[in-house]
């Protein structure tokens, strides 16, 4: 019996990434990214997993929504496919996402694949819970959720494998948020909203964000080593996370929790950089320039979960050679053999930063780690 799989894309999904904005969700901040030069790039990415469908023996019966939710992405990758529904106005909504899983429902697919961020994954889940196997292609800024994939291709993937039965089980993964406004103020408030379930195939699939208190002797150890090896008349980009604030800390420094900032000679040159003002610091700047970063608990994320201002074309500017990964002990040991994680939107960006990185963990002591994508 041939298989019905459901596409559903959130058009406006991760359009406050590169703005700096934390998150896309509400009109007044799509509109305020939009102002800021932001771009949605959820339909990019759901192409690049729906084109795996091509490769199918047996293309399954699809369903869709109208326009910009799925029926023209689609249409562009010549995937014939039943609209059930068009958005109740020209910007769809979250009540759009609702309506369109109540239809998918009633139509009895087998598997739903969508393109959003938390925002939408939760949406979805309030109306399918547990009666719909999913599998989400990571769109938004911060994916925090256990229900997407670890790139667009994984998510592609991962539908292609359960559609055609090499998959053949499934298991519950959580769907979690968090409050975008005090986001926005650099309070992490997440919380679990409900689960879905998700083909079983935990290489492909990302692990729910999750939280490593680190004992304050490892971070100031870390940060220590960090501050001292920080070299005058170079600039440095210092991204988000409680890990780098400790680096910060050391150097007496505000920062932004949530952002990205620049430091040089040991002052504060800017906070809460968004693209936009990343570019334009590199262009200003003559001298050397270094990025240091840190992983994301639990998924091992260094690109692509809520750092999207470090966009491909900022991270090329820099150069891998200048990246320096910060992390703790406890925090590398809650990853186990996984490895770190790149989804910059720019496979062959990719492709260049995998491999293997030596990363700070405490003073004067490094860990080589695997990259991957």
């Amino acid at each position: 019996m041939t298989k019905k799989l459901a596409v559903l894309i959130n058009p406006l999904a991760g359009l406050g990434g590169r703005a700096g904005l934390k998150g896309s969700d509400g009109e007044d901040i799509q509109e305020q990214a939009l102002a800021l030069g932001g771009k949605a790039e959820a339909s990019a990415r759901a192409e690049q997993a729906l084109s795996l469908l091509t490769e199918m023996e047996e293309l399954p019966q699809i369903f869709t929504y109208g326009g910009d939710m799925g029926e023209n992405q689609l249409r562009r990758l010549g995937l014939p496919a039943q609209s059930l529904g068009v958005p109740a106005a020209p910007r769809s909504t979250r009540l759009d996402t609702q309506e369109a899983a109540r239809r998918f429902l009633e139509e009895g697919c087998d598997l739903l694949l969508f393109a959003g961020g938390d925002g939408t994954a939760r949406d979805i889940c309030s109306v399918i819970q547990n009666q719909l196997p999913v599998v989400g292609i990571p769109a938004g800024v911060k994916i925090h959720s256990g229900v997407y994939a670890i790139n667009p291709r994984n998510a592609g993937r991962v539908a292609v494998d359960y559609l055609e039965g090499r998959i053949c089980r499934t298991a519950p993964a959580a769907v979690m948020d968090i409050d975008e406004d005090a986001f926005r103020l650099g309070r992490v408030q997440a919380k679990q909203y409900g689960e879905m379930q998700i083909p079983l195939e935990e290489n492909r699939m990302q692990c729910s964000k999750s939280s490593c208190r680190a004992s304050e002797d490892e971070l100031l150890s870390m940060a220590q080593y960090a501050a001292d090896l920080m070299e005058d008349e170079t600039l440095y980009i210092i991204g988000p996370g409680s890990t780098t604030q400790a680096i910060m800390d050391e150097l007496g420094l505000e920062n932004t929790l949530l952002g990205i900032d620049a430091v040089k000679n040991s002052q504060l040159l800017a906070s809460d950089l968004n693209e936009q003002g990343l570019l334009q610091l590199l262009d200003q700047e003559t001298g050397a320039v270094k990025l240091i970063l840190t992983i994301i608990g639990g998924q091992g994320n260094l690109f692509g979960r809520g750092n999207q201002q470090l966009s491909p074309s900022v991270l090329r500017r820099i150069g891998k050679e200048n990246m320096i990964i910060v992390s703790t002990p406890s925090k590398l040991h809650q990853l186990g053999l996984r490895p770190l994680l790149v989804d910059t939107g720019d496979p062959e960006l990719d492709q260049a930063l995998c491999g293997y990185a030596e990363i700070l963990v405490a003073y004067e002591q490094f860990s080589m780690h695997k990259i991957s994508c």
